[in-house]
């Protein structure tokens, strides 16, 4: 009896182990400043796809970053694209494996639409720039971050906050002694913002490699509330360029107007054939095909705070498309999208002309059900459909010569949508183990935006789920991009409990 309260009292004196999510929350609050610092590092080296010397010095700059905590990792190359990124960390006697995918790569820039001037050169900010906020410098060590502030540089959010909060979190577990109970690889795209032309390349040269249990996607923005989502699908992507025709050269406007066609106005007409005023695809069979939900994916939507109204004031937007349906609902269906227009000039640069052509970059983006080829295939037909003679080719003399009404199509890659039953244990695992970071969660069937799921499932067919972090309002893909600190705090316990997840 006495050596059995013995071990009582000698049990009651040793501390309870945190969890996951305390100890991570713990190691920040000490070590603020060095991982903004580290993070900083990181977003200093240019990070364009198509540039591959860049993209190496971000590669080896990651190697060593994950190297420092213990993960062993190699270069997945292929020809002619930046090479993936592969680390691992072995548990004694796990029987599972989880693979964490983020990106390295972002999106294209243009400095002089940058405040900064510069995409490279990270700045911290007091408040948004929309707010008027100021470029502030990092607190001393030991002080706070407000986690208000922001942090503005290219991929602050998207995609290299992921790799910074992952990394920290692996710190915070390991000062902390909690162990991991699962095998953990990780998986970093070097060209995802490219549209990952290599990545089924590299996935069926590494299967036995990549292969695991689980892959959670660390990309993408939480709702447009700050709520936490995990979510458990993303739309399909296919990019266009339609081109349309008038005379072999700009003709003066006052002398050809009435006479010349000018492929401006028929370019605006064509487009506006596309949809409606409400904002519905016109394109027959546009809709066909779609995939239903499931029972647990509609009273997942159901259960999702109603955002609309004060999104729509914070963007400044006096009508939504598709109204009264709300945004959840909506990014469940596919959607038609001009990207951009070009003819001729305006502003400054225009002149008297009628131009000479006509170009605009469209986008459909899918849900499970549609393949991006026969979305596409559907555009062309409308176009043709229109009275237009569609050719893929620079159309020559005789060609304009012989039809009224000329297109060129010049397509881009593409993948189809993809979506993880969210009625599965490991989804409900996943769910559990960011909840216990962040509280009740939103969860819903897709996202709005794409990521390359098709080839991994077609190559490996694991479950996939996305575990966003960055806010809503970072300026993805656009200048100015930015990562809210409160986000980049919250993800780090968001990672720590996913790496320790059972």
């Amino acid at each position: 009896m006495r050596s059995l309260v013995l071990l009582l009292v000698l049990a009651s004196a040793i501390p309870a182990q945190p969890s996951p999510p305390a100890a991570a929350r713990a190691w920040r609050e000490a070590n603020e400043r060095a991982i903004v610092e580290e993070f900083i590092e990181l977003l200093s080296i240019p990070n364009v796809a198509r540039n591959v010397a860049d993209m190496r010095r971000n590669a080896a700059l990651i190697q060593k970053m994950l190297e420092k905590r213990g993960v062993r990792t190699r270069l997945l190359e292929t020809a002619g694209g930046p090479p993936a990124i592969y680390g691992e960390l072995h548990t004694d006697g796990a029987r599972e494996t989880t693979v964490f995918y983020a990106h390295y790569d972002g999106q294209p820039v243009e400095p002089a639409q940058w405040a900064s001037g510069d995409p490279f050169r990270p700045e911290l900010r007091d408040k948004p720039l929309e707010a008027d906020g100021r470029v502030i410098a990092l607190p001393p060590p030991g002080r706070p971050f407000d986690p208000e502030w922001r942090l503005y540089a290219r991929s602050a959010s998207d995609d290299k906050a992921p790799v910074i909060t992952i990394l920290t979190a692996l710190d915070a577990l390991r000062a902390a002694r909690i162990p991991l109970a699962r095998n953990i690889k990780f998986f970093l795209d070097g060209e995802e913002e490219a549209g990952s032309p290599h990545l089924e390349e590299i996935l069926r040269a590494h299967r036995e490699l990549l292969t695991a249990g689980l892959w959670l996607f660390c990309d993408g923005p939480v709702h447009q509330n700050r709520s936490q989502q995990v979510v458990f699908g993303t739309r399909g992507h296919a990019g266009f360029n339609v081109s349309v025709y008038g005379a072999r050269r700009e003709l003066h406007s006052g002398h050809y107007g009435n006479w010349a066609p000018n492929p401006a106005m028929m370019l605006a007409q064509l487009l506006a054939s596309m949809k409606d005023g409400d904002g519905r695809v016109l394109v027959q069979d546009f809709y066909q095909g779609v995939e239903p939900l499931s029972e647990t994916e509609k009273r997942a939507l159901a259960d999702a705070p109603v955002f609309d109204e004060e999104l729509r004031k914070e963007v400044w937007l006096g009508r939504t498309e598709n109204s009264p349906r709300r945004l959840d609902d909506l990014i469940t269906l596919p959607s038609l999208t001009v990207r951009g227009l070009a003819s001729a000039g305006v502003g400054p640069q225009s002149r008297n002309v009628i131009p000479a052509w006509a170009t605009a970059s469209l986008e459909v983006r899918l849900v499970k059900g549609l393949d991006y080829r026969v979305a596409v295939d559907r555009v062309i037909a409308h176009i043709r459909g229109q009275g237009y003679f569609v050719t893929e080719s620079e159309p020559d003399a005789a060609t304009r010569l012989a039809h009224p009404r000329v297109a060129r199509i010049v397509r881009g890659d593409g993948y189809n949508a993809v979506r993880t039953s969210m009625d599965l244990e490991i989804s409900r695992r996943v769910v559990a183990a960011v909840e216990s970071a962040r509280g009740p969660v939103i969860r819903l069937p897709t996202m709005g935006g794409s990521l390359p799921l098709e080839p991994i499932v077609k190559v490996l067919g694991p479950p996939l789920v996305i575990v966003p972090i960055a806010n809503h309002d970072n300026n993805q893909h656009g200048h100015n991009e930015n990562i809210r600190i409160r986000n980049l705090w919250d993800g780090i316990e968001t990672m720590a409990a996913l790496l320790a997840m059972k």
